[in-house]
């Protein structure tokens, strides 16, 4: 892939096919992609498309296990002493994927990490931040700048809100009280899968030629909650009391405080009250060689998962 186009493939493994043109036999067997919070949907996405397509990857998690078949190593943000590890376990690696740790300020715990890779020979990093980050906001934004300085191969993916999170964080509201509580108002959001997230990162750590770009990642379509609830979620569950309830800033902040600390609890919060102004939607509509769109539809999710909210 050439780094000033992004390929929106349907099917990423089309895409390794012709990608595979490009790299060798032994290239593919012997160097190693280091997914890190492998374990998680994003992490376990990216190592199915690795593993259908014969790479070579090595998967971190805290406990040292993963799904099987795959390779897992011992590896903790919040401890140093195990960032050594996977160069340890495989001496090859090259190319890393990071996910980085559930801390607000992520830049202290990651940098090290970053400069121990370097100095094993890593050549490509691919990140995960969001829409709304830039090189250098807190909390994920220090690390893209980071990559920046050091002018290493790079990418950096910008995915907006996840289709997922209807499922996950709004299940028990939506199931229970039959309602989507969020500071959003009407604004749009083109929800995007965690499995075209994946696909993008396959691209970015797989292309012959390193993006050197940030990219953002969304979803085929536009919604805004009170579509989602009407269009969806009523048609799928057959109920007819769906509701947006809107709540202020504030509001959303006490309950993602729930499950956040509170700066980043009152930081989420603030990005999502973006939605409201068009700041996801625009997104939608940036030029094709700055978004990756996926295939998979918050339509599909909710007809596949109904069972998450049925009563």
């Amino acid at each position: 892939m050439a780094p000033d186009k992004v390929n929106n493939s349907d099917k990423p493994s089309t895409s390794a096919s012709s990608l595979r043109e490009h790299l060798s036999h032994n290239h593919r067997k012997i160097m190693t992609i280091l997914i890190t919070g492998g374990t998680g949907k994003t992490g376990l996405a990216l190592a199915g498309l690795l593993h259908d397509s014969g790479y070579s990857f090595l998967i971190t998690s805290r406990k040292g296990t993963a799904p099987a078949p795959y390779k897992a190593i011992k590896f903790d943000w919040f401890k140093p002493e195990t960032f050594e590890a996977p160069f340890q376990s495989d001496s090859n690696i090259d190319k890393v994927f990071l996910i980085d740790p559930p801390a607000f300020d992520i830049f202290p715990r990651v940098k090290p990490f970053i400069d121990i890779a370097l100095s094993r020979g890593v050549k490509r990093f691919v990140g995960l931040t969001t829409t709304q980050t830039n090189p250098k906001d807190v909390p994920l934004g220090k690390v893209h700048q980071y990559l920046l300085d050091l002018g290493v191969d790079y990418a950096i993916l910008r995915p907006t809100w996840f289709i997922e999170n209807f499922g996950t964080d709004l299940q028990p509201s939506i199931r229970d009280d039959d309602e989507i509580a969020s500071s959003g108002e009407d604004g749009k959001v083109p929800f995007v899968s965690v499995k075209d997230i994946a696909a993008a990162a396959f691209i970015a750590l797989t292309a012959e030629e390193s993006l050197n770009k940030d990219i953002f990642v969304i979803g085929p379509n536009l919604y805004s909650y009170d579509e989602a609830c009407i269009s969806l979620l009523d048609d799928t569950l057959g109920r007819l009391t769906w509701r947006n309830s809107l709540r202020t800033v504030e509001e959303q902040t006490e309950m993602f405080q729930q499950f956040l600390s509170p700066e980043y609890a009152a930081h989420l919060a603030r990005v999502e009250h973006l939605i409201a102004d068009g700041g996801e939607e625009k997104f939608f509509y940036e030029s094709e060689d700055r978004k990756y769109v996926g295939k998979h539809t918050l339509a599909e999710y909710i007809e596949s998962n109904r069972a998450l909210w049925m009563k």
